[in-house]
Parts: C-alpha cells; structure tokens; sequence
C-alpha cells in the first residue's frame, strides 16, 4: 500500500519574498571559468534585491560583478519531510552608490567568514519562483503515527 502525503504547492512571488525575508542563508550559482559553482553567502533583502558582502578581490567578486547568477535559500525540516526553496535568476553587480551602500549598512547583514567582506553586491532579480512540500493530514490524525505505520 502506497501512502501519498505530499503536496508539492508552487509558491506566488510575495510568498517567496517572505519566506527569504526569515533567512539569512542563501547560495550564489556562478561560473568560475567553464565550471559551475554553489557558494553559501549570507544575505539581506533590501525591497526584492538579494545583498551580501564579499571580499574585494575573491574569487565569488570576480565570478558575480556584471553577471547573470542564480541565487537559492532554502529551509528543510529533516523530521517531517517538509520545507521550501526559492530561487531567483538576476543581473549581479557590486554597489558604488554612496547612498546605497549608507542603506546596506543598517540591514542586518554581518559576514559570517573570517577576512575582509568589504565589497557589497547586489542581485537585482529577472525571475524569481519558489515551491514547498508539505505532509498536511486531516484533523484528527496523528502524522507520525501514520507515518510509521507505513514505513517500511
């Protein structure tokens, strides 16, 4: 017997700003060279744009300033099986405007990686989508119960 308790729900655009706005964890897909890479940053949003900071002279600088990146948060609940990702596709540049980077300076955007983050980029979104998997079950019913009951 097969027990389907998934759904998988595509998210609106709000909806995958709001669940970005209660991260601070994301990933930069760029290209280093021919080769595709995934580099954690953490970010902040300032309105729909995706900020964080980076060393001046790294390699993730160098891979993002004028480039098209893609850049992923997600959050997953090993227990349940549940979570959500949101993904966006966006133009990427490093901030020189004054007034800006005065703004950047009161998000709550602290660089995790030792060394200097002195650069600012900004990723200005073109596309942006975002699902969710859920396990809902009827009032009534006790989740794990049933989930054990089936596994294997």
């Amino acid at each position: 017997m097969t027990l389907e308790i998934g759904q998988l729900e595509s998210l609106d655009q709000e909806e995958c700003y709001r669940l970005l706005a209660r991260t601070a964890l994301g990933r930069v897909g760029v290209t280093l060279g021919a080769v595709p890479a995934v580099l954690p940053v953490n970010f902040s949003l300032l309105g729909e744009d995706v900020i964080f900071r980076t060393g001046i002279d790294g390699v993730l600088m160098g891979a993002v300033d004028g480039k098209v990146v893609a850049f992923e948060a997600d959050h997953i609940d090993v227990q349940s099986h549940e979570g959500w990702s949101v993904m966006m596709v966006g133009w990427a540049h490093r901030v020189h405007d004054r007034d800006l980077l005065e703004t950047v300076t009161h998000l709550p955007l602290q660089p995790w990686a030792p060394g200097d983050r002195d650069a600012v980029v900004q990723v200005i979104p073109r596309f942006v989508s975002g699902r969710r998997i859920t396990h809902r079950f009827p009032a009534g019913i006790d989740a794990m119960e049933t989930v054990e009951r089936f596994r294997p």
